[in-house]
């Protein structure tokens, strides 16, 4: 079901467009991959490395994967038949081999490994460095649950959920992993403390993707000041399913440099750490911050006849 649209650079905008242009000083370059994947897992691999191999011929040195990149099966079971255990499996394999072909850093938005439960995985973020070398692993913490018309989803009747936040020093700087549903627990990204870039792959459904994709997207990216990768799947699924899309890369002010509606494709932008630096030296709301949410001390204040009682 994936379409053969052209990565957004091809696309005429309202801004200056950078696909071509020199990297400005102090500036590496980073994509976000989009992708509609389906159930055939070597199809997936093939459509990615294809977008892979465009994102690295502009110059990224840092690119993503949405999640569920190798397999949109046409049940929810289907992940977990191709399950692998941790270094193990050709979706592990391709993503090591491609990483050091094209001597990036890439991650795997989720993969579906092994879980301590039967019948069930964990859907995990995988990142590799530019020699193909496995250097970190996020489990998703949040599981997706939704009843609203006749849409119907709970992740934890085949997924396990993770328990670990997971940061990690990469020459682009301090980078958090989280995935999708995630997105819509800013206290996640408060544990990772004054990270760099945050790292979402996702496969919003297009109910909630229209309502709140790119508020939440770019929020995360001004509370934090940080940038957002929020590479996504996007369009019509075999299994009748459709993603939102809107794979996008927003900057710690909260500006979406890049994105992309629908359709396979490649977004693209540069990642300035001195002009970071500047945003958080004038508005050091990091360095503001007095609430620790996960050992804070929480009052309940009821309004009486005879006043406010606590």
């Amino acid at each position: 079901m994936t379409t053969k649209a052209q990565s957004s650079f091809a696309r005429k905008r309202t801004r200056p467009t950078v696909g071509k242009a020199r990297p400005q000083p102090g500036t590496c370059r980073i994509a976000a991959i989009q992708m509609a994947s389906g159930p055939n897992v070597l199809a997936n691999l093939s459509e990615a490395e294809r977008l892979i191999g465009m994102a690295a011929a502009q110059g990224a040195k840092l690119v993503a994967l949405p999640e569920y990149f190798a397999v949109m099966g046409l049940k929810d079971t289907d992940k977990v038949a191709v399950r692998e255990a941790e270094g193990k499996g050709p979706i592990q394999k391709f993503l090591a081999a491609v990483a050091k072909r094209y001597k990036i850093w890439l991650i795997g938005g989720s993969v579906p490994l092994e879980a301590s439960v039967p019948g069930k995985v964990r859907n995990s973020c995988l990142v590799y460095d530019d020699k193909g070398k496995l250097v970190a692993r996020y489990d998703k913490i949040h599981l997706f649950g939704l009843d609203l018309g006749n849409e119907h989803f709970r992740e934890e009747k085949t997924i396990e959920a993770g328990d670990r936040v997971v940061v990690l020093e990469t020459p682009f700087g301090r980078l958090g992993l989280s995935v999708c549903y995630d997105l819509r627990f800013p206290e996640l990204y408060r544990a990772m403390k004054d990270v760099d870039i945050i790292v979402v792959p996702s496969a919003f459904t297009e109910t909630t993707g229209r309502a709140h994709w790119e508020t939440l997207v770019r929020a995360r990216a001004i509370e934090n000041l940080a940038y957002v990768v929020a590479p996504a799947q996007g369009g019509y699924h075999l299994s009748g399913r459709e993603t939102h899309g809107h794979t996008m890369i927003v900057d710690p002010w909260g500006v979406i440099l890049d994105q992309l509606p629908r359709g396979s494709g490649v977004v693209i932008a540069g990642v300035n750490q001195a002009y970071q630096a500047s945003l958080r030296n004038s508005l050091p709301a990091l360095k503001h911050r007095t609430i620790n949410c996960f050992d804070c001390q929480v009052v309940t204040v009821k309004s009486g006849r005879s006043g406010v009682e606590a």
